[in-house]
């Protein structure tokens, strides 16, 4: 399967580096570029790509508000991935907020990004959870009510949803609980359904958002 990309960046060197490095790809396929956020947003709803690789601060409209009116316009089969130059950035915890399934640093090695595009069409979100944990443990900010679906959440999956927001991968889920990875796959699965969520960056912003689970710094206070 190919896997259809749009480019978002208001840098023209940016979006041609990133472009000779995808076209490269048997597998990858960049059908067009945006040269701002409302630009962003035109070109992804009529090219209807796999991925899009969004800038966060472009003119116009920024990578944040283009990731919003994207994901809250309902286009599912869309995955966002941020390009940044910080990690620990509130920016980036907003546009995960927004919806967008990663983030990915702008020096980042050439084969990182392909396997960052790889992964994002394929439904693995959570990149880098070291630093994602870290990124969302600095910046959520506790809700004051429980979120929609939250209550509807067995013991179980809220032990798997805890792991998850720790960073977590199924097979590490699983050797924890003590049950099998596929059944922790069903889990998430049902985690993400019963919340109206799309993917596991969100689980984890919603995990901390929701007080399922206490960011490190909070403890030590």
């Amino acid at each position: 399967m190919i896997i259809r990309v749009v480019i978002a960046d208001d840098q023209n060197l940016v979006r041609q580096g990133l472009r000779l490095i995808l076209d490269a790809q048997p597998d990858i396929e960049v059908l067009g570029e945006a040269v701002n956020g409302l630009d962003a947003v035109t070109v992804v709803r009529s090219l209807r790509p796999d991925v899009v690789l969004m800038d966060i601060r472009m003119p116009e409209l920024d990578g944040i508000e283009a990731t919003r009116r994207l994901i809250g316009r309902g286009d599912q089969a869309c995955r966002v991935l941020i390009l940044t130059t910080f990690d620990l950035d509130a920016y980036v915890y907003d546009a995960l907020r927004a919806g967008a399934s990663g983030f990915l640093l702008k020096d980042a090695p050439a084969a990182q990004l392909i396997s960052a595009v790889r992964m994002i069409a394929a439904g693995d979100a959570l990149l880098a959870p070291t630093i994602t944990r870290r990124l969302i443990e600095e910046f959520s900010d506790p809700g004051p009510a429980p979120p929609p679906g939250l209550d509807e959440l067995t013991n179980r999956e809220l032990e798997v949803l805890r792991l998850v927001a720790r960073g977590f991968s199924n097979a590490e889920v699983a050797a924890e609980l003590v049950i099998g990875e596929s059944t922790v796959k069903t889990h998430v699965a049902r985690i993400l359904m019963k919340l109206g969520i799309r993917d596991r960056v969100q689980a984890v912003v919603l995990a901390y958002e929701a007080g399922v689970v206490t960011p490190a710094h909070r403890l030590r206070q």
